[in-house]
Formats: structure tokens, C-alpha cells, sequence
């Protein structure tokens, strides 16, 4: 059955659900083949900015910085439409002594390399990701897309509404009253500033679920009952639609891979 929980027992905490979504891999790597890379000023070890390229290699280090560690950072690839909504490369400056301190703790572990340190790693550059996530939708200087939503006080809880319970009935005047707008105000900046429409981006981000467990090997009547679908046919069309195959393909190629 959809999720119905009442509206007012939704928390909010724009980052959260994303998060919990997606896992997070690290890896040191050699120059020029990270996308993300710590800064420091010349003739210092200390972090001074990060450097991250969601979608590809980071840029190389202006004059007068070098390199403290290069990873390579992947938080669901494509299909996080967090990073998705990210510029394709964006710089982050180390200005208060708790991001200092977690960065001299990250150039650490990568450079010690000692027993756990890729998962120390990876729930670091978690952390970091966070804060620099958290900066970007405070900032809310984004582009038309899922940050620019986030960064907008009254977008925002109908996003993190469809985030937190993907498989409720959403029908845009829920969101809207969830958005204290009205419905005509609402569908007009949410197209505006994330780019798609209300049901639009909740049609994309049960799919991005539903994906995930079917590769996870759920069964897909399952699936098609926690995102709200009536039966597995009507998933397995929206997944044909989205995807291009349907989950039962999915399902095969997995066993025979």
C-alpha cells in the first residue's frame, strides 16, 4: 500500500534521505586521474580548499597550491541526483577548524594507508560532501535543479516530503499546501527552479529506487508496493519507460553476470 503517513509526522532534513540512499566509494589515486583533490598552500601542509569534479576529473591545481591527497570519489554515479545537480566542477575553501581538522584527519589515512583506511576514507569524504552540500544549498547560488529546490525554504519540504516517503500518493496540491503555496504558485516555481515538473521529479526518484532494489534482487511486487505503484505491471511500464528494459531483464542479466 502507498505510505500515507500524515504530512505534519514528516521530518525534515533536506540532506538525509539523499545520503541514506546512496553508498560512497573512495580511493587514493595517482596525479590527474581524481576527481577530487586536497589543497594546500605552497610551503604548507596545512588543507587550505578541496577541489571536487562529480562528474569527472578535477581541475589541475592553480599556481602557488599542490596537492595533499587525489582520490577518486564515486556516491552513485549518475544516479544520485544530488551530484547530478552539482556545477561540473566547484571549489571548496577551508574556512573554520572543524572542516581543517577533517581534512588533516583525511590526509592522514591516505597517507598512511594503515589497516580500514579506505573505509575511513570513504565515511570522511562523506562527511566532507556533506558540508560541501550543505554549502552549496545555503549559498543558493545554483543553477536551475534539484540544489536550487533544496535551497528554497518553501520547495524544499515538498522535496524532502517526496525524498523521505516516495511511496505516498503525492498529488501536487499535497505538496503544494506542504510547500505553503498555492497549487498554481507552486507547479510554477518548482518547474522554474528545478527545471521539471512536481510529478516529473517524484516519477524520476521512484525509479532511482525502485532500481536500486531491483538490482538489489527484490521481488517486484515489492517494489511496485513501497513506491506507490498499483501492481508490478504498472511498475515494470514506468521502469520499460525510464530504463528501457524491464525488471525482469535486469533481474536475468544480474544471475547471469
Amino acid at each position: 500500500m502507498p505510505d500515507n503517513t500524515p504530512i505534519e509526522n514528516i521530518r525534515y532534513d533536506r540532506l538525509s534521505a539523499l545520503i541514506q540512499r546512496f553508498s560512497l566509494q573512495v580511493s587514493i589515486c595517482a596525479p590527474g586521474r581524481g576527481n577530487m583533490r586536497v589543497l594546500a598552500k605552497q610551503g604548507s601542509d596545512a588543507p587550505s580548499r578541496v577541489i571536487f569534479s562529480p562528474t569527472g576529473r578535477a581541475v589541475a591545481e592553480p599556481p602557488g597550491e599542490h596537492v595533499l591527497v587525489e582520490a577518486d570519489v564515486d556516491w552513485g554515479g549518475g544516479a544520485n541526483p544530488m551530484l547530478a545537480a552539482l556545477p561540473s566542477t566547484l571549489a571548496f575553501a577551508v574556512e573554520d577548524e572543524e572542516t581543517a581538522l577533517l581534512l588533516r584527519v583525511f590526509t592522514s589515512e591516505a597517507r598512511a594507508a594503515r589497516c580500514g583506511a579506505e573505509t575511513a576514507l570513504s565515511r570522511l569524504a562523506e562527511v566532507l560532501l556533506i558540508r560541501i552540500l550543505r554549502a552549496q544549498i545555503e549559498s543558493g547560488g545554483t543553477e536551475t535543479g534539484l540544489i536550487a529546490g533544496l535551497a528554497d525554504p518553501r520547495l524544499s519540504r515538498a522535496i524532502v516530503a517526496m525524498h523521505d516517503t516516495p511511496g505516498r500518493d503525492w498529488r501536487n496540491d499535497d505538496l503544494a499546501a506542504h510547500a505553503g503555496m498555492s497549487l498554481s504558485r507552486f507547479c510554477e516555481v518548482f518547474r522554474k527552479m528545478v527545471g521539471e515538473t512536481p510529478q516529473g521529479y517524484l516519477r524520476r526518484w521512484r525509479m532511482t529506487l525502485a532500481r536500486q532494489d531491483i538490482d538489489r534482487g527484490e521481488r517486484v511486487q515489492s517494489v511496485a508496493r513501497r513506491y506507490g505503484y498499483t501492481s508490478p505491471e504498472a511498475l515494470s511500464r514506468a521502469f520499460q519507460r525510464q530504463f528501457g528494459a524491464n525488471p525482469a531483464d535486469i533481474k536475468r542479466a544480474k544471475r547471469v553476470a
